[in-house]
């Protein structure tokens, strides 16, 4: 739905204005389109936080969450990622940044994380870009949302359909959070913070 909440939503209702952001992946580089990272406090305990707004994420983006979640698990402190993205960004330009890379390393950080990650998909979870921020066991779904090692028009491309199979191709990937759900991918299905 493209008026559903976006991340800057949720960050303003689980936080307010009681947040800092943390920018930039200390390579030069900063996704503040992509990527929205830094710490929060709601009822007196701070939470970090990474969330994707919506856009194809940069490799600065997924480096900054890399560098946030080192830091959160350094500190002990428990992280939000809320996953909006159709993929990551795949220019010339983000590949000469290292796209894959930042992808596999920000994978890794959240694979190792001993603090708790919680994962939200609030909008489209395509492709690795949106994988890479998905805790294992631990991720949730907005009723709006999908999440896909790939995207449905993507899919429907590599398989040499028209684009306007990209709806039924969509239900063959059963992305859906009904279909998540029952396939164990996701914990369960969660309800917006209200009106944008």
């Amino acid at each position: 739905d493209p008026r559903r909440p976006r991340a800057q939503a949720y960050l303003d209702a689980c936080f307010g204005d009681r947040r800092v952001a943390l920018v930039g992946d200390r390579c030069g580089g900063a996704d503040p389109e992509g990527m929205l990272c830094g710490f929060g406090e709601r009822d007196g305990r701070t939470v970090a936080f990474a969330a994707q707004t919506g856009t194809a994420t940069r490799p600065a983006g997924y480096r900054t969450a890399s560098r946030l979640i080192r830091l959160a698990d350094r500190l002990g402190i428990p992280v939000l990622t809320l996953v909006d993205t159709p993929g990551a960004a795949n220019d010339a330009e983000a590949e000469r940044q290292g796209v894959g890379a930042a992808i596999a390393e920000l994978f890794g950080e959240v694979a190792a994380a001993r603090t708790p990650i919680t994962t939200l998909v609030i909008g489209e979870g395509g492709s690795g870009g949106a994988l890479a921020l998905a805790a294992p066991g631990n991720t949730w779904a907005t009723p709006d949302s999908y999440f896909s090692v790939i995207a449905p028009e993507l899919a429907a491309a590599i398989l040499k359909r028209t684009p306007e199979e990209a709806e039924a191709t969509a239900g063959q990937l059963r992305i859906r959070p009904q279909d998540l759900v029952e396939l164990g991918v996701i914990r369960g299905i969660a309800g917006h913070p209200g009106p944008e």
